[in-house]
């Protein structure tokens, strides 16, 4: 049988001087993750017109949403560690595998979470607050999220497809499309201008899954017309265990650890709740506006990763090296650039979504304390990619289940009880120190046993 053009060429992840490597890979996937970070946000500005309960019921979906993300791009952090490991090694029949089965996972998460969607939005909903505003609102917005989830799971993985072979620059075109007709059908459909009808909170929900399908479609034909390495065949089509084992067994650690976010934003909320509920809008208001800090951060993880795996399969340490240093220091630049930002304008920053004079009071200490935790964070979120590059999800979980379920909350609640309020956000900078030592120690053991030997064979 002939080799194909595909296979005998070397994939740029192997020979591509690192840094502009990372860079390429990256700064369009963080260019894209920019646009999504200021959708959440435009989402948060608009529905803040209605009035701080319409705030609440999008902030309150928040754990939903972020589990429903978290399986998404837990399932396709394992399938593309395992696709860009194969690629490695030039192993195109498991990359095939690889491909089909994460397609496959993906849209069995999307029956599972539509199901929620149907039957459980409301008792979700209730299990947090009794304000009849935000419980009705929410259930209305979070049932639409969850029904028409399918545009955000296959966009999800055929994103992750794309990067998977190094093509980060198509990402940046299906999200950032997704993420602008969002922004459009925002006020459109929230506030009912022109022929649109005026649907409130609800209309957030249609604007946000309208995006989603969008980035769907597109990146299907983008596949298809520009992503030769991988073969989607799902005609004929039957699930490989052996191959769904391994996507999940880097796949699963970063679902849960992606999952854990939305407990501990669940106690946060119950927490906070117990003072005001201005606290809980607060809290909803930092988690849009970090997101327009760690996105960028987020999207150098989805860049550095497949670089990783590939040249762990391809045995070439001295470059896993080199893109690791490389992703810290760009990461801990971002992130201080976002410290400094929120330090100085946390007035004006709280200035777009309507706040009362309460809002402001609370909220400018929150935001000055909590950003607090970003100098120690762009550590502590690429370590956790490099974890699962490498094959090694769990030590991701562990780092996110201590930072989360062990220190954060047990010390909000802590702080919650001798200093009141403003104490609570103390336990995100320390939660954070906690974090960095334990990634810090994990890079250690990884670099002694798997790195390290790498270097003397090639010596």
């Amino acid at each position: 049988m002939e080799t194909s053009k595909a296979e005998i060429q070397e994939n740029k992840m192997g020979i591509m001087p690192e840094n502009k490597l990372l860079l390429n890979m990256s700064i369009p996937i963080m260019i894209a993750m920019l646009v999504q970070a200021l959708y959440n946000i435009v989402d948060s500005i608009f529905v803040s017109q209605l009035s701080e309960d319409a705030l609440n019921a999008v902030s309150l979906a928040f754990p939903m949403q972020n589990l429903m993300i978290a399986v998404s791009t837990g399932t396709c952090v394992g399938m593309n560690a395992l696709l860009s490991k194969s690629l490695g090694e030039k192993n195109f029949k498991q990359v095939k595998l690889a491909a089909n089965n994460g397609l496959f996972l993906s849209f069995m998460s999307f029956i599972v979470f539509a199901f929620i969607g149907i039957f459980g939005a409301r008792t979700f909903y209730l299990s947090q607050t009794d304000i009849t505003a935000i419980v009705d609102d929410g259930t209305a917005y979070l049932t639409i999220c969850l029904v028409c989830s399918f545009g955000l799971f296959g966009q999800i993985c055929f994103e992750r497809l794309l990067q998977s072979t190094g093509r980060t620059f198509y990402t940046m075109i299906t999200q950032g499309t997704g993420a602008i007709i969002n922004i459009i059908f925002d006020p459109l459909l929230i506030f009912g201008i022109g022929p649109f009808p005026k649907m409130g909170v609800a209309g957030a929900a249609v604007a946000t899954v309208t995006g989603q399908i969008v980035a769907l479609i597109i990146s299907v034909f983008i596949n298809h017309a520009k992503n030769p390495e991988i073969e989607l065949n799902i005609k004929g089509f039957k699930p490989n265990l052996d191959t769904i084992k391994r996507i999940y067994m880097v796949g699963i650690p970063s679902i849960i650890m992606v999952s854990i976010g939305s407990i501990m934003v669940f106690g946060m909320n119950k927490i906070l709740i117990s003072f005001t509920s201005t606290a809980t809008a607060i809290f909803g208001v930092y988690y849009k506006l970090q997101s327009f800090v760690f996105m960028p951060v987020f999207g150098m993880n989805n860049g550095m990763v497949p670089i990783i795996a590939y040249n762990y399969g391809a045995r070439k340490p001295h470059r896993i090296k080199k893109v690791l240093k490389l992703a810290i220091m760009y990461a801990c630049l971002i992130m201080f650039i976002g410290f400094i930002i929120i330090q100085i304008a946390p007035t004006m920053l709280l200035g777009m979504f309507n706040p009362s004079e309460n809002m402001i009071i609370l909220g400018v200490p929150a935001l000055r304390i909590i950003s607090i935790s970003f100098l120690l964070a762009g550590f502590a979120i690429i370590s956790s990619s490099y974890f699962q590059a490498l094959g090694h999800g769990i030590f991701s979980l562990l780092v996110s289940v201590l930072r989360q379920l062990f220190v954060l909350l047990p010390a909000a609640y802590i702080l919650s009880e001798i200093g009141g309020l403003d104490a609570v956000w103390w336990s995100f900078p320390i939660a954070e120190i906690v974090s960095a030592c334990l990634s810090a120690l994990f890079i250690n053991r990884i670099y002694h046993k798997e790195i390290r030997p790498l270097e003397l064979e090639n010596n």
